[in-house]
């Protein structure tokens, strides 16, 4: 039986997004909102929320209990300034925590108190995945 660490990241990433757009529902301000104050723009893609979701419960798996703060650095980004040097700038936190929020309804992560844990629910989803992905 395979596992996340034998596919590639991007590939289970887009696989899982699909999967749970029929579980999940955006919520609506997605659209209109920037991911983080790096950022110019919202983001293009319309399944922006489901990819990030997915992504989330990945870093979840791999990370252990992980919190919105680490998860804020690790989607920050770099912001341009036009005088001085760039500056890394964390990602916006209201999109992690209701990616979380719709992980927990679905019983895939569980909060602990020192951040979220994947439930058993949330690693055979991804290990099944995983699975489907390796015998293609």
């Amino acid at each position: 039986m395979a596992n996340i660490f034998e596919v590639k990241s991007s590939e289970l990433v887009k696989l899982a997004a699909e999967r749970l757009k029929t579980k999940i529902t955006k919520p609506e301000y997605i659209n209109y909102v920037k991911s983080g104050a790096g950022n110019e723009r919202p983001p293009l893609d319309a399944d922006f929320f489901y990819i990030r979701t997915a992504s989330i419960l990945r870093q979840i798996y791999i990370n252990g209990p992980v919190g919105v703060s680490k998860l804020r650095v690790r989607y920050g980004t770099r912001k341009e300034h036009s005088v001085h040097r760039r500056h890394i700038v964390k990602a916006g936190g209201s999109i992690i925590r209701d990616a979380f929020a719709a992980l927990e309804s679905l019983n895939y992560v569980k909060k602990t108190k020192r951040g979220r844990v994947i439930m058993p629910a949330g690693k055979s989803f991804l290990d099944k995945l995983s699975n489907e992905l390796v015998k293609k």
